[in-house]
């Protein structure tokens, strides 16, 4: 009886497949420093040896408050590199100074790193200790930010570097929004790193007051309490604050809430874009109140009006008196009133280029407008030239070149300006006046820009950042250097495709010019993680070469783990971003179920889509197919919320669209595995 009922529960029961076999690793994931520099400096030599930590201590010659800045960031790095802390004095020091010092300036001359150009540095590390000698007090502060890329778990390598900007004057672009805290207290540090000197920072929806007793404040604007700490935090990390409010064009702030409707440029329109510069109360009850305010809070050297695009949107001139004045007088005389009003608080002006020089303009306008004016050139192309700075430069008027997000527009543009005489650079983020968390996770390819372009505004002549994407997520969201151990699965039963595609039957059906041959098989580090790599698991979509494909597949493991790492792709992109393509389901052997969405952009692209929107999944494998397409392979990190309990099984699920879920590997982070 007892028999014949253990026979029925066994029959009854479902039967689980073996777990799939695992290799454990010491290093399933390894954080460690970069090889490389930057930006890459001028000079540097790496001689082999390393400084060890042990007996290290920092001293400090001089009072410059960019020397205490220095060691606050080097503490910062020991800390979240190491969990250790950098002692005020040692055995060993580690000197911060500059050539003000006669002792300082001796031992650099001695060292053969002499250097005296504004911002400049030599740093040097060897048996006797670390030395950074700063021409100035910012040179110093630089070359901080060099020393903490020479920390390794065990010493700072030893180094020689004799290092200068090219160009004054580097800027990046902030966003003043409800979201600035969590946001602009990770870039500014990240700036710093990067060798920036300055941040342009849209303040057109900062909750001024003359806004909130107008009722045209927006709700998402950042508060002047935010705005004026946001300042404080960038000068403490040597960055200018340089207010952008846009005037006469894109003033739709002005309009918030329907009001200063009888201000606007162009009656008829329904999104207003412009104001009547014909109107006293423009200035009076809007722009001069605004700017007044920004100089408050900023205290700034110069503010940045805008002035671009302005025709873009409405009719300009709309109202009969500018008609019959004209465009061109028009935006003159805004601009000079701007411009002075703005000098007599001892503050400068700065604009866009592309109205002012225009084609149509430039052999009239610019005459009439102050020498005075920074002229910001924005080109965001690869393909760039110094023809247009040279303009700007050779009509009497300070230039920068602005780029964008393209790869190769900030590192041609900077060639440009260095060539053209211009004054410096900005690296530019539009992102929406609302839309800072996008520089993490929906416009991460801004963020990631801002590393390359770093790099190029302070050496243009230096080598292309290689794995930029990867520098940008560890500077905005850095880590211990440490290795984690785990475990390897092995995929093999469950490949349904092959990497390599000889016969139009393997990978995407392609044949062998456009498959994945080229990541490699077997036991791979790839990114910071490690995976056994057999071939592909894909899953069903709508394109006809995988629509025989199974919808699902269950990877049975039955261990713990405090973390997955997922290996995958899509065969195809999605049209979209942030659709739903499928979902891994993670069973416990309690009997819990949780899932994870898979949005494409965010947790998961194409192998051919190069564009890292997202930071949520860590850059992985990047390389090209045997006829020289681009293609990648990122990898996401699932935290365990429950690594006390076993893992049963882990099913790949596919909701059968274009971008159909691929995994490639799976590495078991942590205890139990």
């Amino acid at each position: 009886m007892r028999r014949s009922l253990l026979l029925s529960v066994l029959l009854l029961s479902p039967v689980r497949a073996a777990p799939l076999p695992v290799t454990p690793v010491p290093d399933a994931r390894l954080t460690a420093p970069r090889a490389d520099l930057v930006p890459p400096p001028q000079r540097a030599e790496f001689p082999a040896g390393t400084l060890p930590l042990a007996g290290l201590g920092v001293k400090v010659v001089g009072n410059a408050p960019e020397l205490a800045w220095a060691v606050r960031d080097l503490r910062e790095e020991w800390h979240t590199r190491l969990g250790a802390t950098l002692p005020d004095s040692g055995q060993t020091p580690i000197v911060i100074g500059t050539r003000a010092d006669a002792d300082l300036a001796a031992k650099a001359e001695a060292a053969g790193l002499s250097t005296t150009a504004p911002e400049s540095y030599a740093l040097w590390v060897d048996g006797t200790g670390a030395y950074v000698v700063g021409a100035d007090a910012r040179g110093a502060y630089h070359g901080a930010q060099t020393l903490r890329q020479l920390l390794t778990p065990s010493g700072l390598r030893f180094a020689r570097i004799q290092d200068a900007p090219a160009l004054a004057q580097r800027v990046a672009m902030l966003y003043l929004d409800a979201s600035s805290p969590s946001v602009n207290d990770r870039l500014i540090p990240l700036l710093a790193q990067l060798k920036y000197n300055a941040v342009l920072v849209m303040s057109d929806y900062v909750q001024w007051d003359v806004a909130r007793a107008g009722g045209w404040a927006h709700p998402g604007g950042a508060t002047k309490a935010e705005a004026a700490r946001v300042a404080q935090l960038a000068r403490q990390h040597g960055l200018e604050v340089i207010p952008l409010i846009e005037t006469l064009g894109h003033t739709s702030w002005m309009f918030q809430g329907g009001k200063n409707l009888d201000l606007m440029q162009d009656p008829a329109s329904q999104n207003p874009f412009a104001y009547d510069t014909l109107n006293p109360q423009t200035y009076e009850r809007v722009v001069f109140p605004v700017l007044r305010e920004a100089i408050e809070v900023f205290r700034p050297k110069v503010i940045h009006i805008g002035h671009d695009e302005v025709r873009n949107r409405d009719r300009f001139p709309a109202r009969e008196n500018g008609k019959a004045v004209g465009f061109e007088q028009l935006f003159v005389d805004d601009t000079l009133k701007l411009h002075d009003f703005l000098k007599s608080q001892n503050v400068g002006t700065m604009i866009w280029h592309d109205v002012a020089f225009a084609d149509s303009l430039v052999g009239t306008l610019p005459a009439r407008l102050p020498k005075d004016i920074q002229v910001a050139y924005w080109n965001y192309t690869a393909d760039t030239n110094a023809d247009t700075l040279r303009r700007i430069r050779a009509l009497g008027f300070p230039g920068l070149g602005a780029s964008w997000s393209e790869p190769g527009n900030a590192e041609g543009l900077s060639r440009a300006a260095v060539q053209a005489g211009a004054v410096g650079m900005i690296q530019t983020r539009w992102s929406g006046y609302f839309g800072n968390p996008s520089i993490w996770d929906g416009m991460a390819e801004q963020g990631v820009a801002l590393v390359r372009a770093g790099a190029s505004f302070w050496n243009p002549a230096g080598p292309v950042v290689k794995g930029a994407d990867a520098l940008y997520r560890d500077l905005y969201a850095p880590s211990a250097y440490r290795q984690t151990a785990g475990a390897l699965v092995n995929l093999a039963p469950l490949v349904t495709r092959q990497l390599t595609d000889e016969d139009g039957r393997g990978w995407i059906g392609k044949g062998p010019d456009t498959d994945l041959r080229n990541l490699g098989s077997g036991n791979l580090r790839i990114g910071n993680y490690r995976f056994d790599v057999r071939g592909a698991v894909m899953l069903r979509g709508s394109r006809a070469a995988v629509r025989d494909l199974p919808e699902r597949v269950t990877l049975e493991l039955g261990r713990k783990a405090d973390a997955l790492a997922f290996l995958h792709t899509t065969g195809w992109p999605a049209p979209t971003n942030r659709e739903v393509i499928g979902r891994y389901e993670i069973r416990y052997a309690d009997g819990s179920v949780l899932n994870q969405p898979l949005e494409y952009g965010r947790h998961i692209r194409a192998w051919t889509d190069t564009l890292p929107s997202s930071m949520i999944v860590a850059p992985g494998w990047v390389g090209k197919t045997r006829d020289g397409l681009d293609v990648n392979v990122p990898i996401l990190e699932w935290t365990n919320p429950k690594p006390g309990v076993v893992i049963q099984s882990v099913t790949l699920i596919s909701e059968g669209k274009s971008a159909n879920p691929t995994l490639l590997g799976l590495t078991l982070l942590g205890r139990g595995t």
